[in-house]
């Protein structure tokens, strides 16, 4: 993969997805521009839902996405730096294309009026959107793709509540219909809700202890080795679940250090 392209890969990840930008510095300095490719590819996906208001638009997009991994498969990238660092992920790393169309099918989620039954649903739907993202790291990193599962849905989930508002405010729910019966509050109760509102506060809290819970479980795995840099990203799950009960998001020097002390430990 050429310089220019890398650097613009990057400078892509950096803006959209800052995370596993810096998470990405503690992986091997030749296996960075893969995870780059794979990380802006999983940017363009997700942020479809935010930039179409029709299920039927979504799913035009995700197609020419699925088209544009189908052909970057087979070494014939669009004209487009993410197609082109496909092409060159394909071409290095024991990828699978079906791994990818997996992931732009989940993400059909995010445009439709689809609702998550229980917890179930929306941990499968964690394990088949950011989960997979950070599955196919590991084994770009040459990890264990099993040991990342727990970290994914800690991760997934504190990121759902960070987003809380952003989705509220277009109106799709991610949260599980069963956990709003339980708090005697329809969906769109729910979408206007104030913060301030104790069904508001335990709706998240709920959700925050189940990330927790699967925090916990992830730092209780064997050290990730190799797919460490894969899943440092969930290093910041406490981080974020303290910031989430003052309201205030977390500063981008404190995420840094958070991801430091992690990388030096060599695990969460």
């Amino acid at each position: 993969m050429d310089v220019a392209l890398v650097n613009r890969l990057s400078a892509s990840v950096r803006a959209a997805d800052p995370d596993r930008y810096f998470s990405t510095l503690f992986a091997p300095a030749p296996q960075r521009p893969f995870l780059f490719a794979l990380y802006a590819f999983n940017a363009e996906v997700a942020r479809v839902s935010e930039t179409v208001r029709e299920p039927m638009l979504g799913a035009i997009r995700l197609e020419w996405w699925r088209e544009t991994a189908e052909s970057a498969s087979r070494a014939k990238p669009r004209n487009h730096d993410v197609a082109k660092g496909l092409a060159a992920l394909f071409a290095a790393k024991p990828v699978a294309l079906a791994d990818l169309e997996s992931l732009i099918a989940a993400r059909a989620f995010d445009s439709s009026a689809d609702r998550l039954a229980d917890f179930a649903a929306l941990e499968t739907y964690i394990d088949a959107t950011s989960g997979a993202v950070m599955r196919l790291a590991a084994e770009i990193l040459g990890g264990n793709p099993a040991l990342v599962r727990e970290a994914a849905r800690a991760y997934g989930l504190t990121g759902l509540l960070r987003s809380l508002a952003f989705h509220n405010g277009r109106h799709k729910l991610y949260l599980p219909l069963d956990l709003l019966a339980a708090l005697q509050v329809t969906p769109e109760e729910f979408f206007h809700l104030e913060n301030t509102d104790p069904r508001f506060a335990a709706a998240i809290r709920q959700v925050g202890l189940k990330a927790r819970d699967h925090f916990f479980a992830a730092r209780a795995m064997p050290k990730p080795g190799a797919a460490l840099a894969a899943i440092l990203p969930a290093a910041l799950v406490p981080v974020y679940l303290r910031r989430l009960r003052v309201g205030r998001d977390v500063p981008i020097h404190r995420r840094q250090m958070a991801l430091l002390s992690a990388a030096m430990k060599r695990r969460l």
